[in-house]
């Protein structure tokens, strides 16, 4: 007779989800709630997790936010480089969309007067600019040079924040419209 028992996860297992439901937590409440009405504590009843256990992981608010933003990043890298090459620059136009986005947008306005945020912004930032150009020259291969590239990430990202006032069948008919104009001043 067999029995059924649930294996027991290691330590390394449990600490990998704990910190994924509070960084899962942090930009759900970045996204209901925005940067300022994101307390630690909130990000801890939303994960399920006591306030001494998130400390333990995520000692600042800030530490909590630009980790959860960091996690969140290198899944829709991920998600990037393996879409529909055909796709064109619709790819980096989805790139800046849905909650991550959002959530970081969040963080982008509170880091202009939170320096403490800021710094932890700068090398995130950084580190997200890289990757979309990295991943760009691997989705568009020579079909685009690394200046249209770079151009297109910044006209991607402004596109993105000016959307938030627009309707969505605003928007759709917008990049509808300006989304083939784009495409030829900059793919060769």
């Amino acid at each position: 007779m067999t029995t059924d028992t649930p294996t027991r996860r290691t330590q390394p297992e449990r600490t990998a989800l704990m910190r994924a439901r509070l960084l899962d937590a942090a930009v759900e409440s970045l996204v209901d709630l925005g940067y300022a009405k994101s307390s630690t504590q909130e990000i801890a009843r939303r994960a399920g997790v006591s306030r001494g256990a998130q400390l333990h992981h995520f000692p600042t608010k800030e530490s909590l936010v630009v980790a959860a933003i960091e996690h969140l990043v290198r899944k829709r890298l991920e998600e990037l480089v393996t879409v529909d090459r055909e796709a064109g620059l619709d790819i980096l136009l989805d790139a800046f969309s849905g909650p991550l986005f959002y959530a970081a947008l969040e963080l982008w306005v509170a880091a202009r007067t939170d320096p403490a945020l800021h710094a932890a912004m700068v090398p995130l930032e950084r580190t997200v600019t890289e990757a979309l150009s990295e991943g760009g020259r691997e989705v568009f291969g020579d079909a685009i040079s690394g200046e249209a590239l770079e151009l297109s990430i910044e006209l991607a990202r402004g596109l993105a924040v000016s959307a938030i006032f627009r309707t969505p069948e605003t928007d759709s008919t917008l990049r509808q419209r300006l989304l083939p104009v784009w495409e030829a001043m900059v793919m060769k």
